[in-house]
């Protein structure tokens, strides 16, 4: 069974989805958000600051930057766990069936695209800063610096998990499994993945061209998830992506204003740095992983038919797990 298929190994009913997505919002977005509310009261003068600065995600308070991106990890947390709840609970089938379609999770394609991309994002990022030194300010400071460090590799994971297991796991599988192909889950879900960004302050400063970014990321993390039949090389390549950009440079104008290494001074605009990975980089790493892991029939894996598996295949495929 292919990784769309996995989604047949449970209940399928269309209230189910509405369910679970119910489910996860409220663990997210209500549940998720009360340590961050909490810990913005704490921060706030009175009622009017603490509504203003709701208003801007709460950047604006002076809230420790370790502890606001923590309070901000604790968000996805919750919505991951509410994911598999949903999954295990609602769904019936294994938490493993939205993560791959392997007998199991294969942890060494993970730490491929993990230190892969995480190689290749600082070469481009540290190449930035020499051809530009006077729009970075060095700010290393040992103990913040340190303290973001332990939380952006034990932590962030848990986001960019979320968001992968949610969009290339979950909705590819429903939406697979409703239309019965594999183009238009892979445009919905890279479109979707973009539109969840679009709240981000940095679209708010460069316009809606860096949409193009975040919409081909998502198409990038979708096609590797296609083409891999699992999601692993997507969930290593997101977590080390959002890493680095945690630790090695910040800015006051965009969502990660961390207490990273280096502080980007120039006035926000839409660079080579915006259209590089997209059309340059992503197309690339999709050649490299075809050359190493041996993907072929490209044109049925990306717009081929989704068809429900024989009952028995499903059991048989449900034995080798169990």
């Amino acid at each position: 069974m292919n990784f769309i298929q996995q989604a047949y190994k449970g209940e399928n009913k269309w209230y189910l989805y509405i369910l679970v997505i119910f489910i996860v919002f409220f663990g997210w977005q209500f549940l998720g958000v009360m340590p961050l509310a909490l810990t913005a009261i704490l921060h706030s003068a009175d009622v009017a600051e603490f509504t203003q600065a709701a208003n801007d995600n709460f950047m604006t308070l002076d809230i420790n930057k370790n502890l606001f991106l923590f309070m901000m990890i604790v968000m996805f947390a919750l919505g991951l766990l509410f994911l598999f709840i949903g999954i295990k609970f609602v769904h019936k089938r294994p938490v493993k069936t939205i993560v791959t379609s392997r007998n199991k999770i294969d942890w060494k394609r993970f730490w491929f695209g993990f230190f892969t991309w995480g190689i290749i994002s600082s070469l481009v990022i540290g190449v930035g800063i020499l051809l530009e030194p006077e729009s970075y300010v060095w700010n290393f400071n040992a103990v913040p610096f340190f303290t973001l460090v332990a939380i952006s590799f034990l932590f962030l994971p848990i986001q960019t998990s979320f968001e992968e297991l949610l969009f290339r796991g979950y909705f590819m599988q429903a939406l697979g499994i409703l239309v019965k192909n594999r183009w238009l889950p892979l445009l919905i879900t890279s479109v979707a993945f973009g539109l969840l960004h679009g709240a981000n302050p940095e679209v708010e400063k460069l316009g809606a061209v860096s949409m193009v970014f975040y919409i081909g990321t998502g198409l990038f993390f979708g096609i590797t998830t296609l083409m891999d039949e699992g999601t692993e090389l997507a969930l290593g390549l997101h977590a080390i992506n959002n890493i680095v950009a945690a630790f090695f440079v910040t800015t006051d104008w965009t969502v990660f204003q961390t207490n990273a290494l280096f502080i980007d001074t120039s006035e926000p605009s839409v660079g080579l740095e915006m259209f590089l990975p997209v059309f340059v980089l992503y197309p690339l790493m999709l050649i490299f992983f075809s050359k190493k892991y041996g993907w072929n029939n490209w044109k049925d894996k990306l717009v081929g038919k989704i068809s429900a598996p024989a009952g028995d295949e499903v059991l048989e495929d449900i034995g080798k797990v169990n």
